[in-house]
């Protein structure tokens, strides 16, 4: 018989069993609950997270667009890229495994340092680039002794090229490995080895367009992300081609009467703005810029003296000279200073206060009106002109034509050359504007300075009777054609246009002094202005010597604008050759070759090129 205290003992302890019994029940209760919830209701959650880790998707790189000239010449696409990577899981010493590979081919210093230095930031499973654009014989070797190099993985990749080398070379740039600050933009597809950005040119100004989109493979990892299988995989998207404006038989041309020169040449439609030609020498080939340039070709590069890695038909800025005195004509005309019938005579020379300025002619040229001013290139009827007309005139109408300011042409790097004026020289401190700066801008000198790109906008838009055509390079992407500003008038006067028209005519047609380069050809006939622009004050030592007579660097500057045909303009062409003494002389010739050649090439009824699809001339262009 249970006593009191034992009672009490039994209560005590049944309620604490109710109490713990009733706690493990909540718990499990609980934990019941929660494992409904993670393994019912939010099932769907956690199976997308656990695939999640166990699946990785891995960008592959698309593969980059073509680049075509307007009949359908490829002028930049991929080729083979023999080249080795080094996996550093695979291989206990990166550093001994390199000079290894080093004995079987070329691997600089440098190149080995940058090679670690990617090892030691990498992930230890992830592939690293040593080595690219290997030769046959090359790929050959690693592959015979890839099982003595732990880690080494020869392996084959897409490697831009670019078949016709320096005649292309500052119109489509290159490409090359994205730099630290590329990468961290797109970490994931910029360190794809072997992926490449634009670096210059067209290649930079339509990287996003040749670049595509980038494909995936799903593949299956362990705990430490290394690959297990692949499951799946989408092939990238190619980036867009590119069609140019350019004519590459045109393009090769120049290439070949510039040869051995520093010097450029543009050539343009006058009625759409479709650039035709740029050609800047001497070029560079781009082919080394897209794996590794030795220091040996940089330095050779960047110590020519006639400068190939510079695009002077874009960023070359040069006094004009008389390729200029058209502008001033007009400017003359619409400021009512000159009328076509008012005549200056001209004996060679002309003072103002105590300075002479002369003539390029010795003796003068006699009485001259605006037709023999043009036609003759007379400089003492271009000062005149200018003193009558004011700088201010003469600046807008510059400004008018294009000049002093930059296109958005697709290739980077233009510049907006130099249009003198009083406000200009104002702002720079320099004092006042004086009629002797005005005398040298009416024959292209002193402060004026233009590109050939520039020449060349200018001799289109008078040659088009004054319509604002914008040089461009890209005809389109793909089969979309390029959206284009709008075509604007800049409301000249037609008589005055004709009149300087007509004396352009008379320089190349009717004995001016560019007579020589004359087509005679029915319907080809062309009209230009020659130009020849000094770099130094001409002294009593050299005045009346020829160019032959005088050192390279001291020579004029040789240039020639031109269009063609005059009866119904279709063509507009500028050269500038360095130091290359006159205009007519050397110029002028090229400009003429030019001209004749995108005439019989004439695109004019023909379809036009499409990728994917061929238009007939569209042969390779011989190298």
């Amino acid at each position: 018989m249970m006593d009191g205290r034992d009672s009490v003992r039994h209560r005590a302890f049944t309620r604490r069993t109710l109490l713990l019994s009733g706690g493990v029940v909540g718990i499990y209760t609980v934990l019941a609950g929660r494992m409904f919830q993670l393994q019912v209701l939010q099932q769907d959650q956690f199976t997308m997270l656990a695939e999640d880790n166990r699946v990785n998707v891995q960008l592959i790189a698309p593969p980059r667009g073509r680049v075509y000239d307007r009949f359908g010449v490829e002028l930049a696409n991929t080729s083979q890229n023999y080249r080795v990577l080094i996996i550093p899981e695979q291989t206990k010493d990166p550093e001994a495994t390199l000079r290894e590979l080093a004995q079987l081919v070329p691997l600089p210093e440098a190149r080995i340092q940058r090679v670690l230095r990617e090892v030691r930031h990498s992930k230890p499973f992830k592939p690293v680039l040593v080595t690219e654009g290997l030769d046959w014989d090359q790929f050959s070797k690693v592959n015979i002794n890839a099982p003595d190099l732990a880690g080494i993985e020869p392996d084959v990749g897409e490697l831009r090229n670019y078949p016709f080398g320096p005649w292309l070379s500052h119109v489509l740039g290159y490409v090359a490995g994205p730099t630290d600050e590329d990468i961290d933009e797109d970490p994931e597809l910029l360190s794809l080895p072997g992926f490449r950005v634009g670096r210059s040119g067209v290649e930079k100004a339509a990287d996003v367009e040749l670049r595509g989109k980038p494909g995936a493979a799903q593949v299956e990892v362990n705990a430490y992300g290394r690959v297990i299988r692949e499951l799946s995989r989408r092939e990238g998207e190619p980036g867009q081609d590119v069609v140019m404006t350019l004519d590459m038989e045109i393009q090769k041309l120049t290439e070949e009467h510039l040869r051995g020169q520093s010097g450029s040449a543009v050539m343009m439609d006058v009625n759409n703005g479709e650039v035709i030609s740029i050609v800047s020498a001497p070029g560079f080939d781009p082919n080394p810029f897209t794996t590794t340039v030795t220091p040996q070709l940089w330095k050779e590069l960047n110590q020519d003296p006639l400068k190939p890695l510079l695009n002077k038909a874009i960023t070359g800025v040069y006094p004009p000279g008389s390729t200029f005195k058209p502008i001033v004509a007009l400017a003359a005309l619409e400021s009512g200073a000159m009328k076509p019938s008012n005549r200056v005579t001209c004996t060679g020379a002309v003072a103002l206060g105590n300075h002479v300025f002369h003539c390029w002619k010795r003796g003068g040229h006699g009485s001259m009106d605006m037709h023999a001013a043009i036609k003759n290139s007379c400089d003492i009827y271009f000062y005149e002109c200018a003193r009558r007309a004011g700088i201010d005139a003469i600046e807008a109408m510059a400004k008018r034509f294009g000049l002093g300011q930059v296109y958005g042409l697709e290739i980077p790097g233009e510049k907006s050359g130099l249009v003198p004026g009083q406000d200009w020289k104002t702002r720079r401190g320099l004092g006042k504007w004086t009629t002797g700066e005005t005398y040298n801008v009416g024959i292209g000198q002193g402060a004026l300075l233009l590109t050939p790109l520039q020449l060349c906008v200018m001799c289109a838009r008078l040659a088009n009777g004054g319509k604002t055509v914008t040089p461009h390079v890209i005809k389109s992407f793909g089969d979309k054609p390029r959206e284009l500003p709008p075509i604007l008038n800049l409301n000249l006067d037609p008589a005055h246009v004709a009149i300087v028209h007509d004396g352009m005519d008379a320089v190349v047609n009717e004995g001016g002094t560019a007579a020589r380069s004359r087509i005679n050809i029915d319907g080809f006939e062309m009209a230009g202005k020659s130009g020849t622009a000094q770099i130094r004050r001409i002294t009593d030592e050299l005045r009346g010597k020829s160019p032959d007579q005088i050192p390279w660097e001291y020579r004029d500057h040789a240039l020639f604008i031109a269009f063609a045909p005059v009866a119904k303009p279709k063509y507009a062409v500028a050269v500038v050759v360095e130091h290359g003494g006159g205009g007519s002389k050397v110029a002028a010739p090229i400009a003429k070759d030019m001209m004749i050649l995108a005439l019989q090439r004439d695109p004019a009824g023909k379809p036009s090129f499409v990728p994917g699809t061929r238009t007939a001339g569209t042969a390779a262009v011989s190298g």
